[in-house]
């Protein structure tokens, strides 16, 4: 029978020491940890992420916003999730950022924000002669004149809050354009549905179509959706100014895009060119057979 001082000593330092590499930890750039604060400094608060040495939380890298009581913020012995953004020095300690972390997230969450059309609050921060500058939930984003309801005198706006869209953004040039003027008309396309028959003043005429004022907002009568007949010229079958009906086609929350249609109020192709007054005078009864082909089909 082995004595237990033989197996002890059969458990040499060579063993020990393959012994704590396999249970060390190998902590890379860019990993998300887990870990929980267990002393504070002035500088910023030693984190126990399970390494053979403890991981360092710097003040500037506790949160997107400015962080000034860390025992708040971070209370010791409570979990939270870091990334790591710094090699292991030579005792071992890995440098730790929530900041990075949650400014990850944001990105991912404005993305989304622009793809849905969303719009979001906003504070100025600061002005120059494009524009003015925004935070967004500490991130820094950029409003350009053009697109401000407000163009004149931006000084007053310095600290008010704006309803924004996004306009631009791209994580990695860290740039975050934003749009008020886009946030506008995105409230407004919110007030309309698809299907509905709207009547509106012409107030612009291209080679593409039709601008049409709804109230404030503004639809689009595309030549290709006026008639089922191809139209060479539309100064010759509308004048700005004119009150016309139609309906609502499309509708573009993101963009603030209101698209129209008198084509799906005619009877037959080339009722708009030969007799643009009686669909006009029709356009009700019209536009609810094709809201009636809009529904689904009843069983």
């Amino acid at each position: 029978m082995t004595s237990r001082s033989s197996k002890a000593a059969a458990f040499s330092m060579d063993d020990f020491a393959q012994a704590l590499a396999e249970h060390d930890y190998a902590f890379q750039i860019g990993q998300t940890v887990r870990g929980k604060p267990f002393d504070y400094t002035n500088d910023g608060a030693y984190i126990d992420i399970g390494g053979k040495s403890a991981a360092f939380l710097p003040l500037a890298e506790a949160g997107l916003q400015p962080v000034h009581d860390l025992a708040t913020s971070l209370p010791l012995q409570e979990e939270h999730e870091f990334l790591v953004i710094g090699d292991q020095n030579a005792e071992g300690q890995v440098t730790l950022s929530i900041r990075r972390l949650e400014m990850r997230v944001l990105w991912d969450r404005l993305t989304e924000m622009q793809a849905d059309g969303e719009s979001f609050q906003v504070r100025v921060t600061g002005l120059n002669k494009g524009g003015v500058t925004v935070d967004v939930q500490g991130l820094r984003g950029f409003v350009p004149r053009s697109h401000l309801q407000q163009r004149e005198d931006l000084e007053q706006l310095k600290g008010t809050t704006l309803t924004v869209n996004i306009l631009e953004i791209d994580q990695q040039r860290n740039k975050l354009v934003l749009s008020q003027r886009l946030a506008s008309r995105s409230s407004q396309v919110t007030a309309f549905e698809i299907g509905q028959l709207v009547s509106g003043q012409v107030t612009g005429i291209k080679p593409f179509g039709l601008f049409v004022d709804l109230s404030g907002a503004t639809g689009l009568l595309h030549i290709k959706e006026i008639s089922q007949t191809f139209i060479k010229s539309l100064d010759d079958l509308f004048q700005v100014g004119e009150t016309i009906q139609a309906v609502i086609v499309d509708l573009d929350q993101a963009r603030g895009r209101i698209s129209l249609s008198t084509k799906v109020l005619e009877k037959r192709a080339g009722e708009m060119l030969e007799h643009k007054a009686e669909v006009m005078a029709e356009a009700s009864d019209r536009a609810t057979r094709y809201q009636e082909k809009l529904q689904p089909d009843s069983e």
